[in-house]
């Protein structure tokens, strides 16, 4: 039976339309590595890590990846079809914390499960700055600090990362971001042993 020819923009209106909207999917990413995490080195009382959550400047507290446009600093992007798996705070929290965990050989508490008697080592970060620029680089800028539990002295430090991003695209951008960030958990690893065998240790460089 034919359709009408009444039916057949509408009809061809739907097919593009939904066209359109598988186009406008948007496509995810992860700051994690998949080589972060390790199994925890063998021991009589292992430690554990918390990370506590993170601050982050405002307009970066989103899903959605922010780029700053190149050759114009003071304009940036939100980019609606571009995002972290999870809010950046919570993606780029669970990558350091997994990466930490990993370096160290520890076991990561930061989303629970810790048995209350183990020791502990608590994390606290602060994002100063975390930029990127397509076909450019990614950097970032980071205050962190870390105390033993039981010991009254935090070891206080910041970290500058910069990552080039290797070609064009957002898929370049995450990249780089996701290799910035495994060098800023491999930054604050070494801080937390140096911390955990001395405890008047100084931040590493």
């Amino acid at each position: 039976m034919k359709a009408p020819t009444s039916l057949i923009p509408l009809a061809a209106a739907i097919v593009a339309a939904l066209a359109g909207c598988a186009a406008s999917l948007p496509r995810f990413y992860t700051l994690a590595s998949p080589s972060a995490a390790t199994a925890a080195v063998a021991g009589s009382a292992p430690l554990w890590i918390e990370v506590a959550p993170l601050a982050v400047p405002e307009r970066l507290a989103r899903p959605q990846m922010v780029v700053r446009s190149a050759g114009v600093d003071a304009q940036v992007e939100v980019l609606e079809d571009s995002r972290w798996a999870s809010s950046f705070e919570s993606e780029l929290r669970d990558a350091l914390s997994s990466g930490i965990a990993g370096q160290l050989g520890a076991l990561d508490g930061t989303r629970g499960g810790r048995p209350a008697s183990a020791p502990v080592m608590r994390i606290s970060v602060q994002v100063r700055r975390f930029d990127a620029v397509e076909g450019s680089r990614v950097e970032a800028s980071l205050g962190w600090s870390a105390r033993r539990a039981e010991q009254p002295r935090a070891l206080v430090c910041q970290v500058n990362l910069s990552e080039p991003v290797s070609g064009p695209g957002i898929d370049a951008v995450a990249q780089s971001a996701q290799r910035l960030t495994a060098n800023a958990s491999a930054a604050i690893a070494r801080g937390v042993a140096a911390l955990q065998s001395n405890p008047d240790a100084t931040c590493p460089i």
